[in-house]
């Protein structure tokens, strides 16, 4: 049997343990213990900033072990939330990937690009927009590749592979500081040397580029 616990504060015997800090235990967990942890995350963190009806104002209550809160004076049932977004690998003619670099992270990490779905919309619709705001590139194809739950705090990453129509990138500036075109060998050689750091091997960005690159990569964070 396996159960989470909400805490307001962690006892000074243990030692606290973020799910990023702890990538190398998660990425060897069996598939179900590594869904029941990010279902215990996404829950928590769904509880911890949905205390009140968003209908009425008032105080809510914990329904169906933990999977719903009700509210007692307008009786409206809320249920956890989930925040689609899309991260994308695009590729151009050459075979070349794309990569690019928040301008909050340090100057070496590149991942593939992400955003999130606006109301309304189609998802292939979201991953043209997000890559053209932020790279200036026009994208044709766009095939679905796999998804991951992240839930930080409520994001479900819906994984695609993308092709571009043009290659002349124009960074955004807000968001993306960085973006460059790479083959198979420049990337190779870059994550050897640490010239480029990419994501830590869970997370749906890393599959997507390793998928495209053929093969295991070095240098993650």
């Amino acid at each position: 049997t396996r159960l989470a616990v909400l805490v307001d504060q962690v006892p000074d015997t243990l030692t606290p343990r973020g799910v990023r800090a702890a990538a190398t235990e998660l990425a060897g967990l069996d598939p179900e213990a590594g869904g029941l942890l990010v279902h215990a995350m996404g829950l928590a963190n769904w509880h911890a900033t949905h205390r009140f009806c968003s209908r009425c104002g008032a105080p809510t209550r914990v329904a169906q072990a933990g999977h719903t809160r009700v509210c007692p004076a307008c009786e409206a049932t809320h249920f956890p939330r989930t925040d689609p977004a899309v991260i994308m690998l695009v590729t151009d003619a050459d075979d070349r990937a794309l990569l690019g670099r928040q301008a909050r992270w340090p100057d070496r990490r590149f991942s593939t690009l992400a955003g999130f779905v606006e109301p309304g919309e189609p998802l292939e619709a979201a991953v043209r927009r997000e890559i053209a705001e932020e790279t200036g590139i026009d994208v044709g194809e766009v095939t679905y590749a796999g998804s991951q739950p992240w839930p930080f705090p409520s994001s479900l990453m819906l994984g695609f592979f993308a092709r571009a129509n043009s290659t002349d990138v124009h960074v955004d500036g807000v968001e993306i500081a960085d973006a460059r075109w790479v083959s198979r060998d420049e990337l190779t050689t870059a994550t050897a040397s640490d010239e480029i750091v990419l994501p830590g091997p869970i997370s749906i960005s890393r599959w997507l580029i390793e998928c495209w690159h053929g093969g295991r990569l070095d240098g993650h964070w």
